[in-house]
């Protein structure tokens, strides 16, 4: 009696496994919160059984932080790419770029991400030093892209790492209100407040005020 022949599975190398739980938990994080970050629930959009993903993080919480890494870095680098991707763009355009898009509704699932993290590492310690060494990657980013301006004489302050604070500081106070239904009405009927022209621009504005710009150019950079 011949044996029927034997299925075989194709095993991909570690650190492209590895990667791939990463990146399918990070899409989980971004679209329905950390939250829902499961070794089984990862393990089923991959096709693969839990104790896989089990293997690579024995601990979810190790995942979740992880996936949130992940997650801020890959935006980071799309949102404030390294100078040397962007030798053609002027710091101005870079920074308005940034502003324009990171405030903007497309990067709402981001902002929602950051507000989920920052709420949940008040009890998980892995990712409070997550979030902290994701916030320090990002402010030294936007500080060096400062710095960079103000030595192209684009920029004019005495104190990049203070400028880049103020900023950020304000793009994570607009993050906040990152969960409302922005533009939607609701029985209170104070929603439409967060339309407010002052508002959207408060990021390029806190921005020209500390870098020394003339108002509305931030904006008009990044069309």
């Amino acid at each position: 009696m011949t044996s029927r022949p034997q299925a075989t599975r194709t095993r991909k190398p570690p650190g492209e496994r590895r990667a791939e739980i990463l990146h399918t938990a990070a899409r989980i994080a971004l679209d329905e919160g950390l939250e829902r970050i499961t070794l089984r629930r990862v393990a089923d959009e991959l096709g693969v059984r839990p104790g896989l993903i089990g293997h690579y993080f024995p601990a979810a919480d190790d995942l979740v932080s992880e996936a949130f890494a992940h997650a801020a870095a890959q935006e980071r680098n799309t949102l404030l790419p390294p100078g040397a991707h962007e030798a053609d763009r002027s710091p101005t355009a870079r920074l308005a770029g940034f502003l324009v898009r990171l405030t903007g509704a497309d990067c709402l699932d981001l902002s929602r991400l950051w507000l989920n993290a920052r709420h949940l590492s008040r009890f998980k310690p892995g990712l409070r030093a997550t979030v902290r060494e994701q916030e320090s990657l990002t402010r030294t980013a936007l500080t060096g892209l400062v710095e960079e301006g103000v030595r192209r004489g684009e920029f004019r302050t005495d104190d990049p790492l203070g400028a880049a604070l103020h900023i950020l500081v304000t793009v994570d106070g607009l993050g906040a209100y990152a969960n409302d239904d922005i533009g939607s009405s609701d029985d209170a009927g104070d929603s439409d407040d967060l339309n407010h022209p002052s508002l959207q621009d408060l990021a390029l504005t806190v921005a020209e005020h500390r870098l020394a710009l003339t108002p509305g150019l931030l904006r008009a950079a990044a069309i």
